[in-house]
């Protein structure tokens, strides 16, 4: 009688055991849904900061802002290794595979570091991305004043952009300022509301991100060991 009641007692752990991996593979193929859903996110949102039309004014055929094209180049490509891990996480959920499953799980790792990363160079880097920006006005600005032709077209761009008109004031540089502005506006400040509030969005979704992808790590181990276990009694 004693094998017996072993045998039943074996039956229901590894009926609790099959019972949580389903759950929890259920629970995995969901957030990796998620997952794959917020990395086109991602990538739609990094695009167009990138190209969208007034940060895309920001650059000349000489010079970009590049310190602040290279946050935004990270949400990218971090946005695209989660439409990706996206799709072997659901392999390796309905496979049931260890190796998958592990292989998921570091490049979750990747994803948030990378995320990570990009919150915090846009908090923490704002001023040097607005000083960079800042740095191409005042010198197509200068060109513009010591040569009117020189400094013309990226003055325009900026100008048209932003909306804004000179420094502290708009009298040396009046010709090429739109003509419907209502009120003066110093460029240079409009340029740091523009970066401030765009790297905090970059911010904001990174550290989002990065705070998803640790639910997807969890699942994953648990998974993982799970499957180990399941093994075992077998």
């Amino acid at each position: 009688q004693k094998l017996p009641v072993q045998g039943r007692e074996r039956r229901a752990a590894m009926g609790r055991v099959q019972g949580g991996m389903r759950c929890v593979k259920f629970l995995l193929f969901i957030f990796n849904f998620i997952f794959w859903l917020a990395g086109c996110a991602v990538v739609a949102f990094g695009l167009w900061l990138r190209f969208g039309e007034v940060v895309r004014d920001l650059s000349t055929d000489e010079k970009s802002p590049e310190y602040f094209y290279m946050g935004l180049y990270v949400l990218v490509g971090a946005g695209i290794l989660m439409m990706t891990v996206g799709f072997f996480g659901c392999c390796g959920a309905a496979r049931e595979s260890q190796c998958l499953l592990g292989a998921f799980f570091t490049c979750l790792l990747v994803i948030f570091a990378a995320e990570v990363t990009a919150g915090v160079f846009a908090f923490i880097g704002k001023k040097v991305a607005v000083d960079e920006v800042q740095a191409i006005y005042n010198e197509a600005y200068d060109n513009y004043i010591k040569d009117a032709e020189k400094g013309n077209k990226t003055l325009i761009q900026f100008h048209d952009a932003l909306q804004c008109c000179g420094k502290e004031s708009d009298g040396p540089v009046k010709l090429t300022c739109p003509k419907d502005i209502q009120e003066h506006k110093n460029c240079l400040d409009e340029i740091q509301i523009l970066i401030d509030s765009k790297l905090h969005l970059v911010g904001i979704v990174g550290i989002a991100i990065a705070g998803v992808t640790i639910f997807g790590m969890i699942f994953s181990m648990v998974l993982c060991c799970a499957i180990r276990n399941t093994r075992d009694m077998l």
